[in-house]
């Protein structure tokens, strides 16, 4: 990519590289990216602080994947800075509070720092959370027939990478969406379209959900937070759009439909 010429081998952090983001941004980086995580060449495991250092020795700016404990991430931050960090991307979520922990622990840091809020993701019904009810014809979420405009998953990793490697962005917190608000029935009708496979959605109630994700052993606090954020999707309170991807990328965001034609459906 033109927006890094000159800038140095493995001298980005990238957390979280394995994920749904953190391998996007890997990928577009090319050899500027440092890739870290407990799986990577370069280790690097939130539970295990004698990693921080090591991953972050030599690098001069990090894309930030947060653990799920903010004191652990104002720990790494300090880490981070000490070893000569000079800019900080953080994936955060829309709706986030503004005294969030996790974007405070960014913010303090001393060094330039961005702030990423982005929607629930496109991909999450082919890589994630709704990939294996999906693939049995059949997904029950308590959202109702409420609006949400997904993001595509590359249009965050783009974002992010602009910010990582361009001035110009320190200090910004940018919310960003799809460019459509669709319905959990729409949006399955449209993957139904393309597999051929017949989709049937259903709106189940929060506590139903909730317990559902706990048996397949997902924590209390993630059940909870997941069916909170999927019942402010049935409330109507995510049906906004956002034009964080606008003004970083000078473009409209990806489609559901262009997500669908490089998807694993496709």
């Amino acid at each position: 990519m033109s927006t890094l010429s000159g800038i140095n081998a493995s001298s980005i952090l990238v957390l979280g590289a394995t994920g749904k983001t953190g391998r996007r941004v890997t990928d577009l980086l090319g050899s500027a990216a440092r890739p870290a995580s407990r799986s990577a060449s370069t280790r690097f495991d939130w539970s295990a602080p004698d990693t921080w250092e090591p991953a972050v020795e030599g690098t001069t700016a990090g894309y930030v994947v947060p653990p799920e404990n903010p004191l652990l991430l104002a720990d790494f931050v300090r880490v981070a800075v000490k070893a000569g960090v000079t800019r900080l991307v953080l994936l955060s979520m829309r709706g986030a509070p503004g005294d969030d922990p996790f974007e405070s622990a960014i913010k303090e840091s001393g060094v330039e720092w961005t702030i990423l809020r982005p929607t629930w993701f496109m991909q999450n019904f082919d890589e994630d959370m709704f990939a294996a009810p999906v693939q049995q014809g059949e997904l029950a979420v308590p959202a109702g027939q409420g609006v949400h405009p997904f993001i595509d998953v590359v249009d965050i990793a783009e974002v992010a990478v602009v910010a990582l490697t361009q001035p110009g962005h320190h200090g910004q917190t940018y919310e960003l969406s799809g460019p459509e608000a669709l319905s959990f029935a729409e949006m399955l009708a449209r993957i139904a379209a393309v597999t051929g496979n017949p989709m049937l959605y259903a709106d189940i109630a929060p506590e139903a959900f909730a317990a559902a994700m706990r048996g397949l052993g997902y924590p209390d606090e993630i059940a909870d937070l997941v069916t909170m954020l999927l019942v402010r999707i049935r409330t109507g309170e995510e049906a906004h759009l956002s034009d964080g991807v606008q003004r970083v990328l000078g473009r409209e965001p990806r489609t559901f439909d262009d997500y669908l034609g490089s998807s694993k459906f496709a």
